[in-house]
């Protein structure tokens, strides 16, 4: 690829990414409100004014506004286009790793379903069953596919489709594990039905293997970070903290760098293998 096709490329692939961030950031609004992510069209939520085609335009209609809606000039949050960049930077990073697969378009559809269920999450302490279930469904409907694209077989899709399962069922059981121990332990609720739910979606993609490198990594940055705030006393030990968010992370980390981790982890710990 030459250096402008790869311009091209990036800057087509990034302006994907930073549409569905748009809409992520719809949808992270609208579904917690119980209201349609689809009508009406994106609007001012303190004036209702309809916003203008241009004002849409990922990243570029915040700076444009000076983030502030053109009608009533109230102040329009950064996150809206933080949302929309992170999103084109990971659907270009998806890309740079996987190429054009199918493993492609998977963990794009895969990465932008964590992003809205860890900022609702952050939001709420929730994790919307219609968001939980659709991607749980989507991710063996990409197990069956990748496999059929790596065999030609129906037993790849088969195959594939139980890796999904046994992913979702371990996800499930894991999580459910890990509220109980933590509830014993603790004597309050440790974790909300939705973080097994949203175990069950990574399990479902990403097969069991990456699904216990995610729950690795997730108790592990959730530990960190959890007692870091305490000790800077900005939270207290009794305020609740989401966990979709260090799941959402731990997936990222998992769908990149899975393989390498658990890899290196097994050459260093038990080299006969």
């Amino acid at each position: 690829m030459d250096a402008i096709t790869s311009t091209i490329a990036t800057l087509l692939i990034f302006g994907l990414g930073a549409s569905v961030g748009s809409f992520l950031n719809v949808v992270i609004y609208r579904l917690p409100a119980g209201l349609s992510v689809l009508y009406p069209p994106s609007r001012c939520p303190q004036c209702l004014n309809r916003l203008k085609p241009y004002d849409n335009v990922p990243v570029l209609g915040w700076l444009w506004l000076r983030g502030r809606c053109r009608f009533c000039q109230t102040e329009i949050s950064i996150r809206y286009p933080l949302v929309e960049f992170a999103t084109g930077f990971l659907f270009l990073a998806v890309f740079r790793t996987f190429d054009l697969s199918v493993t492609t378009f998977g963990y794009w559809a895969l990465l932008s379903w964590l992003l809205a269920l860890a900022l609702i999450d952050l939001d709420t302490l929730t994790l919307p069953n219609e968001l939980t279930q659709s991607g749980l469904v989507a991710g063996l409907l990409f197990q069956a596919i990748e496999g059929w694209s790596t065999t030609g077989t129906s037993a790849g899709i088969a195959f594939g489709v139980w890796q999904g399962v046994l992913g979702a069922v371990l996800g499930i059981w894991l999580l459910d594990l890990v509220s109980i121990l933590g509830a014993i332990g603790f004597g309050q609720t440790a974790m909300g039905a939705g973080d097994a739910k949203l175990a069950a979606l990574i399990g479902a993609w990403l097969g069991w293997k990456l699904l216990l490198l995610t729950g690795f990594l997730a108790c592990a940055i959730g530990a960190f970070a959890g007692g870091g705030a305490i000790a800077l006393k900005l939270i207290s030990r009794r305020q609740p903290i989401p966990f979709g968010p260090f799941l959402a992370v731990g997936a990222g980390i998992a769908a990149f760098w899975g393989e390498a981790l658990i890899s290196g982890y097994l050459h260093l710990f038990f080299p006969t293998l």
